[in-house]
């Protein structure tokens, strides 16, 4: 039996900046857990000007224009669709200049 601490996904935000910060967001133990919920909640995420994250210690409102990429773990592969590439493999290492 899986245990709350084990169900979670971690993201990290990299800002236009070039700082970054991940956290882990715990489901919570009443979610269904189907595939379209978290389909659903992702693209209406993605959608909002600003995401606010609770933390033990303080809220977070972070203003989606100062963010370049966002990265999420494991994978979201029930993400399909429109505006997804499904069976994408990453072939080079991100290169930066300057």
């Amino acid at each position: 039996m899986q245990t709350q601490d084990s169900l979670y996904t971690q993201i990290t935000v990299h800002y236009i900046n070039g700082t970054s910060e991940s956290f882990n967001l715990y489901m919570p133990l009443q979610d269904d857990g189907t595939l379209q919920t978290t389909q659903l909640e992702v693209r209406h995420l993605l959608k909002k000007e600003w995401w606010i994250v609770n933390l033990q210690d303080q809220t977070l409102f972070i203003n989606v224009d100062n963010v370049l990429k966002m990265e999420m773990k494991p994978p979201l592969t029930q993400l399909q669709g429109e505006d997804v590439f499904s069976n994408a493999e990453r072939v080079t290492a991100l290169n930066r200049k300057g």
